[in-house]
């Protein structure tokens, strides 16, 4: 069992300190977590909203717009559901001492990269390298 680490509110985490020190470990870990929680949250809102609405719309103009909504609603749930799986790949990835380093250079991933995509997997440069090679393979 890990001690618990102390970490005031006001923490953010600064590329002055030692990367992907306890404490940075701790406020990445923590920032994961809420999202997670706050995507559960609103897709359990979603589901019970839904079961509320599940009703026999006579007009179909209604009908379809209803049946829109859904399926909006439902690739939106999808899409969150994909994220959760990154999210939870983070939080292992932060268990295994892997977090924060690009995985196909193995150099640290930027702090401020990090603190607005904690589920990002590569260094901004290898990110856009990445996408560059898969534009010029992309069969269009």
């Amino acid at each position: 069992m890990k001690a618990e680490v102390f970490l005031p509110d006001d923490y953010r985490p600064a590329d002055n300190e030692p990367f992907m020190n306890e404490r940075q470990l701790e406020y990445f870990r923590r920032k994961l977590h809420n999202w997670k929680t706050e995507i559960l949250d609103e897709s359990r809102d979603t589901i019970e909203a839904m079961k509320d609405q599940t009703r026999n719309i006579p007009d179909i103009a209604d009908r379809a717009s209803e049946e829109t909504d859904r399926a909006l609603e439902l690739r939106t749930r999808d899409r969150q559901r994909k994220l959760v799986a990154k999210i939870d790949a983070a939080l292992r990835r932060i268990e295994e001492g892997e977090y924060g380093y690009c995985e196909m250079t193995g150099e640290p991933i930027s702090l401020k990269r990090l603190d607005a995509r904690p589920i990002a997997t590569m260094s901004l440069e290898a990110q856009e390298r990445h996408e560059r090679r898969e534009k010029v393979h992309r069969d269009d």
